[in-house]
């Protein structure tokens, strides 16, 4: 008889392959980049370059973008608070599992709640790399890529971050990209921050 409700009756079977055997396979560390801020703010333009920077020098990684996932593994989820946090859950457990087969994970989201990236962090708090593009609304509204700020004003669509739900910024991320005497960073200028950051934590590189 079926019950709903937590997995029972389950255990963990290890393999003779570890994490450590794939790092050094692919000569690079396994990591989760987690890329937070508005609608608008750049942060998947920022997932591509940098995972195409990456890609040149010879590092594999993977790109887990919000607005893709809510396609397939997510696509059963509305965007209240409650599967808010169910689909920053979902993707941080991927993240991680990504990050154990020894690839440099990129999560791009918008990831509004503070408490629903900490507990992504929580999952793998050494090898968590929490990157904010810390853009200012009216830059992400005047850019509105995708017209939902617009939407948004009009009253056509509810609890939109920034508008009408709230943004926690992060308190204390790794990297934090902002803009320069008004103007904003390029995306490979943005990119390459994040690399430097990676190769002088030695992420690009397998540790025996």
């Amino acid at each position: 008889m079926s019950t709903v409700g937590n997995s029972t009756n389950i255990f963990w079977h290890e393999c003779p392959v570890r994490s450590v055997d794939r790092q050094k396979l692919l000569n690079q560390q396994g990591c989760i980049v987690w890329i937070t801020g508005l609608s608008g703010s750049g942060k998947s333009t920022l997932a591509c370059s940098l995972g195409r920077q990456l890609h040149s020098q010879g590092k594999l990684s993977y790109v887990l973008d919000g607005d893709n996932l809510r396609h397939g593994l997510n696509k059963n989820l509305g965007f209240t608070p409650e599967d808010r946090t169910e689909n920053i859950r979902r993707v941080g457990e991927v993240a991680k599992l990504f990050a154990d087969a020894g690839l440099i994970c990129i999560a791009s989201l918008i990831s509004p709640y503070r408490k629903d990236r900490d507990a992504c962090r929580a999952l793998l708090p050494e090898k968590f790399i929490e990157v904010f593009l810390n853009m200012p609304l009216e830059l992400c509204e005047g850019r509105d890529p995708k017209g939902l700020y617009k939407l948004a004003r009009a009253g056509k669509i509810k609890g939109f971050t920034g508008i009408d739900d709230p943004y926690e910024p992060p308190l204390n991320c790794e990297i934090e990209i902002k803009q320069k005497d008004g103007n904003c960073p390029t995306p490979n200028e943005m990119a390459g921050q994040v690399v430097s950051y990676l190769e002088d934590k030695g992420y690009l590189e397998a540790h025996y």
